[in-house]
């Protein structure tokens, strides 16, 4: 079926073959261009009917002829508006060329369905442009084709533009709507509100978009069980709401549906299809648990504990198994000791009463019980007046049993005054029987005594003292002291209790000071605090009294004195400036009462800022002492020893040299010692006498020549350091050191800033002096053995403002030759104590 598209309102053809059947599809036409709010659509031929998309449908078998037309009316029955339009029924579609009239015409065509797929659907007579189609088209699969028509002459030649052709598939109703599922399953809640949602299903359908082929109806066709109707479903949506809310799952707890979806909007002759919908109703706690009894009885032995004495149960008719089923039990009344507690079994929902705490036959002989029962789930429905909580009554019976004594209150105390004397007799611990409430029978000892002060009846329980008590024991805590009392009947049952014996205070200690030993730090203080301490009760302790004790012939008032600070301190004061040392002052203490004790205090005067700077205690008439050291004493201590072993390490290098080449110094040398320097105050004058010195020095030429000469070095103990002779071209020369000023002058053989007084020679001879020499230690060390380099290079050696005075001594120190030591005349002070060490060897 083909068709062209046409305006709206004017004429419109539709192609159809030359018979129809009754309820064809004849084709569409476009109702909406023509007329939007047409509500009536009227068709002048009978045998022809027009749907409201516009789609055309014979409605008896018609044999056409070359042409036949029919009106379509659209009506608007509220505006009385009305619209026409004419459909032409014509049979074959031809193509032909307005220059037919002059030149013999060749029609043909290309495109989709001609020369490409699908292949020689469409072909065109060649002599009069006549399109045909040759078989069936799918719309689903080809909805449109869009061909190019060709007008030729014989000789090729064409006399018009090609004609390009737009061919449309009307689309039948061969497609049934299919629902998205066979069987959709949905959960809608118990007594719900009318009109509720339970679900949505859903159908689709291949069919052109937006025709009433498409166009699909949903309606419910049976419902099991059928009484009362529950359901409904919206025709276009295929939403499902409830229409009672009289839905009881413990009635009926599931619906089954058979649906169906219709084509066409519903029409008898659309297309359907059906489907199956289960609706399960689910459970809501709309029914309230219930006591199968209101009332029981139960009965428990006293003193019994962590058993079961009852289970309730309750009828209840929502789900099993769920929150809405489950029950919780409570004790309303009767419990208010704590005695009885209540639980759920899971697996039977039943309500388990238990004892969690001991009954006493001899207080309550029965107990009465009121326990309550909700769900788990809150309750669904309105209250109301009536109470949501089933409630029933327990009767709990207490039978009596044989107990033992009891120890009742576990603790019981006594009073006692200290250092009252053995054998003295007190009450003890009571116990007594619970039925008879009677002590009589009950037989008592002792478990636990710490320092076995007492005895106890064995029939009474009272106890008598063993020797005497002090209350300040050294286990004793705040005057109390606990014995542990066993109490037992005639058949061997027993219980335990605590007899604390409060021990009264008598005032029989004297007023004690517990740091025995006092450090005054001279320098910064004239006083030290002490403290004194009364074991006492606080009624026979401060305030205290302070005091000096002496004799007649004693020095102590001469020389200490007393100030009270407080009631328990006081300021303990030298007078006369005390020398340094240790002194021995005895002080009392009296406390309110007038009990007082002697405490002989050691006293520690001593040079120090703080207690713990203070090293040692001197007495003061042997001058003996002991020496502590301090931290900064014993950091001394050990960079003393490093510095020994430095000059340790020294000397057996110099040992390991001289075996390579035999002693060249004089023994005289090995007999001088060390002089120690000491800068901050001044000492004893040292000279030292270096004969046998050997001079090394180098003439003009560049060559050593030996000579013999004499170096006295005098050495004076000052701040500063003075060159005061300097003679040269000779072999003797002096080089002495005073205190004192002089004219400032930088020492070329140290680098330093030295003092230089009455120098007779100029700076540029003292130079001419000391080259030769360094140059030729330099040469030296720059030597191993066999003459060769060394590897610890000596680096070169130049005056202050030219570059680092530093240099490798390292193969120096080990060379020992016959000659060339006169450097160690030009070495700085701290230099010659290390320089004499190793002459000695």
């Amino acid at each position: 079926i083909l068709t062209f598209a046409c305006d709206a309102c004017k004429k419109v053809t539709l192609r159809i073959p030359s018979k129809l059947d009754a309820k064809t599809f004849v084709g569409r036409v476009n109702l909406k261009e023509c007329f939007k709010s047409a509500n009536l659509i009227h068709s002048s031929d009978p045998n022809f009917q027009i749907l409201e998309d516009g789609s055309v449908y014979t409605t008896n078998a018609i044999l056409s002829s070359e042409k036949r037309n029919f009106t379509i009316t659209l009506s608007d029955t509220e505006n009385l508006e009305e619209k026409k339009i004419l459909v032409l029924l014509e049979h074959q579609i031809k193509v032909q060329s307005d220059t037919a009239q002059n030149y013999t015409i060749y029609y043909s065509i290309r495109g989709p369905g001609v020369d490409r797929e699908p292949m020689n659907l469409f072909y065109v007579e060649r002599d009069t442009g006549n399109l045909y189609c040759t078989r069936a088209v799918d719309r689903e699969q080809y909805d449109s084709f869009e061909i190019i028509a060709f007008a030729t002459t014989p000789d090729g030649y064409t006399p018009e533009l090609p004609l390009p052709l737009l061919i449309k598939i009307e689309d039948e109703n061969d497609n049934y709507p299919i629902f998205t599922e066979e069987t959709y399953i949905f959960t809608v809640g118990e007594n719900c509100r009318v009109g509720s949602t339970v679900g949505q299903v859903c159908a689709t359908d291949k069919d052109e978009p937006d025709t009433l082929h498409t166009r699909l109806k949903y309606s419910i066709l049976e419902q099991l069980p059928a009484s009362p109707t529950l359901f409904s479903m919206h025709p276009t949506t295929g939403v499902i709401t409830t229409t009672s809310s009289q839905l009881d799952r413990e009635l009926i707890d599931k619906y089954r549906l058979k649906i169906k979806v219709q084509d066409m909007n519903g029409q008898y002759f659309g297309l359907q299809t059906t489907a199956s919908c289960i609706i399960h109703i689910e459970d809501v706690n709309d029914h309230l648990p219930t006591f199968t009894r209101t009332s029981y009885v139960t009965s428990v032995e006293e003193n019994k504990v962590d058993v079961e004495i009852l289970r309730v149960s309750v009828e209840d008719k929502d789900l099993i198994n769920t929150a809405n089923w489950r029950a919780n039990y409570t004790i309303l009344k009767g419990n208010e000791n704590g005695n009885f507690k209540i639980v759920t079994d899971p697996r039977t929902n039943e309500g388990v009463l238990c004892v969690i705490k001991p009954l006493n036959y001899e207080e309550r002989q029965q107990v009465t019980l009121q326990i309550g029962v909700v769900n788990e789930a809150p309750y669904s429905k309105e209250a109301g007046s009536r109470s949501t909580m089933s409630m029933a009554t327990v009767t709990v019976n207490v039978k009596d049993q044989d107990e033992g004594p009891e120890c009742n209150p576990p603790v019981q105390t006594v009073q006692i005054k200290e250092n009252v004397p053995a054998n003295t007799r007190s009450n003890g611990y009571k116990a007594y029987d619970p039925e008879t409430r009677s002590s009589s029978g009950i037989r008592y000892k002792k478990v636990n005594d710490p320092k076995g002060w007492i005895t106890v009846d064995e029939n009474t329980g009272s106890i008598t003292t063993f020797r005497s008590l002090d209350r300040e024991a050294e286990t004793i805590t705040n005057g109390t002291y606990d014995v542990i009392i066993l109490a037992s009947d005639k058949d061997g049952r027993s219980c335990t209790g605590t007899l604390r014996i409060k021990l009264e205070d008598v005032n029989d200690n004297g007023p004690l000071i517990p740091k025995r030993t006092v450090i005054i730090c001279k320098t910064v203080m004239s006083s030290a605090e002490i403290v004194a301490f009364d074991p006492d009760d606080s009624v026979n302790g401060p305030p205290f009294d302070f005091s000096l004790e002496s004799d007649s012939n004693s020095d102590i008032r001469r020389m200490w004195t007393l100030r009270k600070i407080n009631s328990t301190a006081a300021q303990l004061f030298y007078q006369n400036d005390p020398p340094f040392g240790e002194y021995t002052v005895p002080v009392r203490v009296t406390d309110r009462h007038g009990v007082s004790h002697l405490t002989p205090l050691n006293v520690i005067v001593c040079n120090c800022v703080t207690e713990n700077d203070c090293t040692s205690r001197i007495d003061p008439r042997s001058g003996d002492g002991e020496v502590k050291l301090g931290k900064w004493a014993i950091l001394a201590i050990l960079l003393g020893i490093a510095l020994l072993f430095c000059v340790l390490f020294t000397l057996v290098c110099g040992a390991t040299g001289a075996a390579k080449k035999p002693q060249v110094f004089p023994d005289d040398l090995a007999q001088q010692n060390l002089i120690v320097s000491n800068t901050e105050a001044p000492g004893d004058d040292k000279v030292c006498s270096t004969n046998g010195f050997t001079i090394h020095t180098v003439d003009s030429s560049g060559q050593g020549v030996k000579n013999g000469g004499q170096e006295t070095i005098e050495m004076v103990k000052g701040r500063h350091q003075t060159l005061e002779s300097c003679q040269g071209a000779g072999h003797h020369h002096t080089l002495e050191s005073y205190k004192g000023g002089g004219q400032h002058t930088l020492d070329p053989c140290r680098g330093g800033l030295v003092e230089v007084d009455n120098c007779k020679y100029t700076y540029s001879e003292w130079h001419n002096f000391t080259q030769p020499h360094l140059g030729e230690k330099v040469q030296l060390c720059n030597q191993d053995d066999n003459h060769k380099h060394a590897q610890d290079y000596v680096l070169t050696y130049n005056y202050e403002g030219k570059g680092s005075v530093a240099g490798s001594v390292g193969c120096c120190s080990e060379r020992q030759e016959e000659d060339g030591l006169e450097f160690l005349d030009h070495l700085e002070p701290k230099f010659k104590t290390l320089a004499e060490t190793c002459i000695k060897r």
